[in-house]
């Protein structure tokens, strides 16, 4: 026995004058120091105060008074441990994306959801149905990691820091699990069933009353397994939800099974009355057979996420001493910035970077969506994931871990994942009341049939209870949903907020950036107008030897033009001057290249006539002179993207405005919004101008949605009802965007409205069969037209059916 001065956490006595204690079983037990009461209490908050009433021994040593689940969860709040997949947002609040076990229907999220919200410390839960995945923010100064670990076992459900490799390794261990309980329902079910039909079969007096009586006791032996361990996870996840006091959707499957097996059972005891053990197995089976098949559904529609995560792999080939190849084999997590890696043909890229040797071509299909090869060359970019195909590279890491652009992709999909349209919290909220209600008339049916036939009473009551149980309403929208994020990302488009797919199929109004967006955000020499005599190629040629080194985007331009390295030697006394030009000797002559007056200043001639035209453009125009006079004026202008003519045409069939807002020159944007066959277009706009045209629009009842790419369009993405970023665009538009378009194909955005459009259709449906077979279904089981087996055939169909109506929106070699 512990003594009255001993501590009641570890045993060691209490010294004198210590005031530290912890209420546990309703009373106060002294501690013999805070650590002792912070750990005591830690328990008790958790959910595990029956260690103290369970064990039979104090602890030889004070480590070993902390419970072994709660050791082994304190590991969880070490920040090595917590580096793969806990994210710091500010200095105390921490995000973790977490996968969950136990998860069986849409009322399990929403207890567990509930539970976390009441933990003391935590900001934000959500969790997604289809993909068990959850968001878990929390204030560090309040509570550990695992404290809101231990919370979710306390509920009866286990959590684990996501990993693909983990998730995989969960959902395998749920279809081997689904998978015996399945073939032990129905071995017992067609056994039940040869006992069944004689005895339905027998006319009367042609079976003794002994040999039915064995056919009985022979059926209960064959059911109790069926029970006992196939229908085990219904009435464990009912007790649960009673003894948190709510009702989830195995309350009426556990209610239903429970009710017809006693029944049976007490038959079977006294010699008198019916027996339901064939309905018992039937049920089960068939309930068990509709969650199977629903399980591989929904495993298949998130493969494509979660393929994603999986895309980077374990191990890479450091180099030792570049240039030198020979390399170590390491695990990717040791890679460092400026570590040199080997790429050999047919390996994946380890990690964001820059090629500094070899030439190759790269699949970057499973993040842009893009089938065709890559060129790639020294000074490409290379992104981790993406697999090297044709010869080997070599790779200085430039970024790696959480600072990839992958991570940054994983860590928007987790955000669209784990969020909740508004369409799915009315339909969790409708679900979680219509089992009540279900219950209610389920009751009220039995106590009628009660009255009118009692000898029918026991299984109408049953099939009320299960044929109307609201699984395949909570499954309608988030699994179509799932299924659409998978196909989403196949397309190149990365989901990143859980509306934007809803919103983006409801979008009525378009909304695009120019430069970058509607273009490549590239500059480009259009036309060369040479004078003096002078040849285009020659003017060209000195431009290009001027601009040598030079990073500006026409200076990029006009040597990416220049059909021939220059061979004037490079420039003397070069000066730039910021926003004017650059001036230098060159050849033996003073030369000047950028804007006509800056240039016009090195001989006092005025713009001939021949170069106004060229100035009227729109498109940036620059001079290049020497000191006798003008030699020739250069047209660089934007690219357009090949695909956006055929977008806005595409946008404007399916019934879109399309209008075009820019900060760039108005004549520019005019001349971009002609060719694209844009008619509202506006030009030299601030980014304050662009929100409040948003504002008007959305005044005016539109439902807009915003394509953009630079930090000047973060302002209006956050305003548009749905937002799309340019992949290539700033990391603040893609953090604002819904919609992150990875690949450089614009064009992509109008399969992404398509898609989307076909998903609406498919919650619709989902949600209409749902209600349809809820509200018909009901009344006949209430009429008693519809026998158990017929019930669970009815609520495991309704089911599947939403979920393979779902798998639809898959491409086609994902089905």
């Amino acid at each position: 026995m512990q003594s009255e001065h001993a501590c009641y956490h570890c045993g060691l006595s209490v010294p004198t004058g210590t005031q530290f204690a912890v209420d546990i079983g309703g009373a106060q037990r002294e501690m013999c120091c805070a650590g002792c009461q912070a750990v005591a209490q830690a328990i008790v908050d958790n959910g595990l105060a029956d260690y103290y009433r369970h064990r039979d021994a104090l602890p030889e040593r004070p480590r070993e008074a902390l419970p072994a689940v709660l050791r082994e969860l304190t590991l969880y709040d070490h920040p090595d441990v917590q580096q793969g997949f806990v994210r710091p947002l500010s200095e105390h609040e921490r995000e973790a994306s977490l996968i969950l076990e136990g998860i069986t229907c849409a009322a399990c999220v929403w207890l567990n959801e509930q539970h976390l919200t009441r933990q003391a410390g935590v900001t934000a839960v959500e969790i997604n149905y289809a993909t068990r995945r959850a968001r878990v923010r929390w204030d560090e100064r309040r509570i550990r990691l695992s404290g809101i670990l231990a919370a979710i076992a306390a509920i009866g459900y286990a959590a684990h820091p996501y990993d693909a490799a983990r998730a995989e390794e969960v959902a395998g261990r749920e279809r081997r699990a689904a998978l015996w309980r399945l073939f032990v329902a129905g071995f017992g079910m067609m056994q039940v069933m040869m006992y069944a039909v004689p005895v339905y079969l027998a006319g009367e007096g042609e079976m003794s009353a002994d040999v039915e009586l064995l056919m009985r006791w022979a059926s209960l032996v064959l059911t109790l397994p069926v029970v006992l361990y196939s229908a085990a996870p219904f009435f464990r996840n009912a007790w649960r939800d009673l003894r948190l006091k709510r009702v989830g959707m195995d309350v009426p499957v556990a209610l239903g099974v429970g009710a017809a097996f006693l029944a049976s059972l007490w038959a079977t005891l006294v010699g008198a009355g019916e027996v339901y053990f064939d309905s018992v197995t039937m049920f089960v089976f068939l309930l068990l057979g509709g969650r199977y098949l629903e399980m591989l559904a929904r495993h298949k529609s998130v493969r494509a996420i979660e393929r994603v995560g999986r895309a980077l792999p374990a191990f890479a080939d450091r180099l030792l001493a570049y240039p030198a190849l020979e390399t170590e084999r390491v695990v990717v997590s040791e890679l460092a910035p400026g570590d040199r890696v080997l790429l050999a043909p047919g390996q994946a890229v380890p990690a964001d970077g820059e090629v500094v040797q070899g030439e190759s071509e790269v699949d970057e299909s499973l993040l842009t969506g893009e089938s065709r090869p890559v060129a790639k060359q020294a000074g490409s970019a290379l992104t981790g994931g993406t697999i090297n195909i044709r010869s080997p590279l070599v790779l200085q890491v430039r970024q790696v871990g959480e600072a990839t652009r992958l991570a940054s992709i994983v860590r928007l999909m987790e955000r669209a994942l784990t969020e909740k349209p508004r369409v799915v919290q009315l339909a969790d909220r409708v679900a979680a009341g219509f089992v009540a209600a279900l219950l209610v008339l389920a009751a009220v049916t039995g106590i009628a049939w009660s009255q009118i036939d009692p000898s029918r009473a026991l299984w109408v009551f049953i099939s009320v209870l299960v044929v109307s149980c609201p699984c395949a309403l909570s499954l309608a929208t988030p699994t179509a949903l799932a299924v659409a994020t998978g196909a989403f990302s196949r397309l190149g488009l990365l989901v990143a907020r859980g509306h934007a797919i809803e919103t983006l199929a409801r979008a009525d109004h378009f909304v695009f950036d120019k430069t970058g967006t509607l273009t490549w955000g590239r500059l480009r020499l259009k036309q060369t107008l040479p004078l003096a005599g002078m040849d285009a190629s020659d003017a060209l040629q000195l431009a290009a030897a001027l601009e040598q080194g030079s990073e500006h985007a026409i200076g990029v331009a006009l040597r990416a033009a220049c059909p021939q390295k220059a061979t004037l030697g490079a420039p003397q006394d070069l000066q730039s001057h910021t926003g004017q030009g650059v001036e230098a000797s060159i050849a033996g002559r003073r030369c000047r290249l950028g804007r006509p007056a800056f240039v016009a200043a090195l001989h006092g001639q005025p713009v001939p006539a021949a170069a106004q035209a060229l100035l009227q453009t729109g498109d940036t125009c620059v001079a290049l002179a020497d000191a006798s006079g003008w030699l020739a004026f250069f047209s660089c202008g934007d690219e357009v993207r090949e695909d956006a003519a055929e977008l806005v045409r595409g946008l404007k069939a399916s019934g879109c405005r399309v209008s075009l807002l820019s900060g760039d020159a108005p004549e520019a944007v005019r001349q971009v919004a002609a060719r694209l066959g844009i008619e509202a277009a506006h030009g030299g706009m601030t980014p304050q101008d662009k929100h409040d045209h948003l504002v008007a629009l959305q005044a005016a009842g539109a439902i807009v949605a915003m394509v953009g790419d630079g930090v000047n369009d973060a302002p209006v993405l956050a305003q548009a009802q749905v937002s799309v970023a340019m992949g290539g665009g700033t990391e603040l538009a893609r953090n604002q965007a819904d919609i992150v378009l990875l690949g450089d194909q614009i064009g992509r955005l109008l399969d992404g409205v398509h898609l989307a459009r076909r998903t609406q259709r498919i919650v619709r449906q989902n949600l209409g069969w749902a209600f349809a077979y809820n509200v018909s279904a009901i009344p006949l089981a209430m009429l008693g037209w519809i026998t158990p087996w017929m019930a669970g055939v009815g609520m495991s169909a309704s089911s599947l059916l939403v979920v393979v109506n779902a798998l639809r929106l898959l491409p086609r070699d994902m089905r």
